[in-house]
């Protein structure tokens, strides 16, 4: 019998035009509204997903990079999804939401606040997605922090935003209706907190939760990232070579930092992001991976276009068979970023720009591990894999939140995993913390 593991949805690139740059958007939905949204939701649930986890990135970049990032809608425009939550659970019961929350411009009493207001409106089926992003400092009258400095002040932040929740006891809500007395102030935490970027003061004005905190995601793959979800993250959006040693070492990563604070395994859930190209038989996926080992000029640009918005540096101006230039970078850019283009061993300057390009362009077979394109039976196989062998808790699949995405990815994948015994039938009791950990 295979490993029963969990599921949740990626919302890439965010609450902005779903669907830009595919047949999908003559779909006619509008991106602005909730209806799209509320339909792509709703399949999610019926496929018994435990979450949705919702990208979002406030800034739209340095000023001089603007055109380049909502020219094709890669990094914008994007709307605020904490608001869009409610709307998806007025239409949903089960599924969980956890919306991008930026801890380096969001105040944590007004987080704090949001948070459990939406858990109890939802039934306690909120989380919050924590993100340390500094390009968006500039929109709030703030100066950047370096990377692991972020990461310092999430700590802290994270920290205050929990004493706030807690800041009621138990027996401080007594909600007694003979005696008219509905709460007990003498025991709530007026507590004064002064750190190092943050001055608050409680209690929090919102009463606790029955289900447990609203679940904490964080992303993140460098050392700080992974110390940081060790610590705090109920959920940790994994990004890692998906082989079984490469899963397993990740695993390991986290489980050590994680033990580091006095947490195990049962504390914490580690999904790794995943974006299969579901395909009808090995034939096609054969088809589909010879096709992408010579891909023409205008496939490379697309792919330009989205790499320079992710990179915020044009990179369809660039000769295709010359190499980068050393300065076309701005210290702006994430290191990680450029990595991902370059590869693990390349260096700026070394490899022409059409040769970096086709290496994105290139698809594998799920079959051979080597790549993500397959049949709904050969994916199935690779999940029983890493549950079995690396003992993973499960996937993010990443794509829009519209219908067209979610069932071209999941018409034919969801039949086959209930069949094996690989996905949930049904959904138990208590929010989202219980669709994470009631297995």
């Amino acid at each position: 019998m295979s490993t029963l593991q969990h599921f949740g949805w990626f919302f890439a690139r965010g609450f902005g035009p779903q669907g830009w740059g595919r047949p999908d958007v003559r779909w006619n939905h509008r991106w602005t509204g909730p209806r799209l949204y509320q339909q792509a939701v709703r399949d999610l649930e019926q496929a018994g997903l435990d979450l949705v986890v919702m990208e979002d990135a406030v800034s739209l970049g340095s000023p001089d990079t603007l055109d380049l990032r909502v020219r094709e809608a890669y990094g914008g425009p994007k709307h605020d999804p904490l608001l869009l939550a409610p709307y998806l659970f007025d239409v949903t019961e089960r599924i969980g939401l956890a919306p991008t929350v930026n801890a380096g411009i969001t105040p944590p009493y007004l987080a704090a606040r949001q948070a459990a207001t939406l858990h109890h409106l939802s039934g306690h089926r909120f989380g919050i997605n924590v993100v340390t992003d500094v390009g968006s400092a500039r929109h709030v009258g703030l100066e950047p922090l370096p990377h692991d400095r972020a990461y310092d002040r999430a700590e802290e932040w994270l920290g205050v935003v929990r004493r706030l929740w807690h800041s009621w006891p138990d027996g401080a809500l007594v909600a007694d209706v003979d005696t008219g007395r509905f709460a007990d102030g003498s025991g709530l935490d007026a507590f004064r907190h002064r750190g190092e970027f943050f001055d608050v003061a409680g209690p929090l004005n919102a009463v606790p939760f029955d289900h447990g905190d609203p679940v904490v995601v964080s992303p993140g793959g460098s050392p700080r990232g992974l110390a940081f979800a060790g610590r705090h993250s109920d959920v940790q959006l994994a990004l890692a070579p998906l082989d079984a040693a490469g899963v397993r070492q990740y695993r390991r990563r986290i489980l050590d930092a994680a033990a580091a604070h006095g947490r195990g395994e049962k504390d914490i859930r580690i999904l790794f992001v995943l974006k299969p190209e579901i395909v009808p038989s090995a034939e096609e996926a054969d088809r589909v991976v010879r096709a992408s080992r010579h891909p023409t000029d205008d496939d490379l640009l697309r792919i330009a276009a989205a790499q320079s918005s992710d990179l915020e540096t044009d990179l369809t101006r660039l000769p295709l068979d010359e190499p980068l230039p050393v300065s076309v970078f701005g210290e702006h850019v994430s290191q990680g970023t450029i990595r991902g283009l370059l590869g693990r061993d390349g260096a700026v300057g070394e490899q022409p720009l059409r040769e970096l390009l086709a290496r994105k362009a290139r698809k594998g077979r799920i079959a051979d591990r080597t790549g993500v394109v397959g049949t709904a039976e050969e994916l199935a196989d690779f999940v029983a894999e890493l549950g079995d062998d690396a003992g993973n808790d499960g996937f993010l699949l990443s794509g829009d939140l519209h219908p067209s995405t979610v069932h071209r990815m999941l018409d034919d994948l969801v039949p086959v995993l209930r069949r094996r015994g690989l996905l949930r039938r049904e959904y138990g009791d208590g929010g989202v913390r219980a669709n994470l950990f009631d297995f």
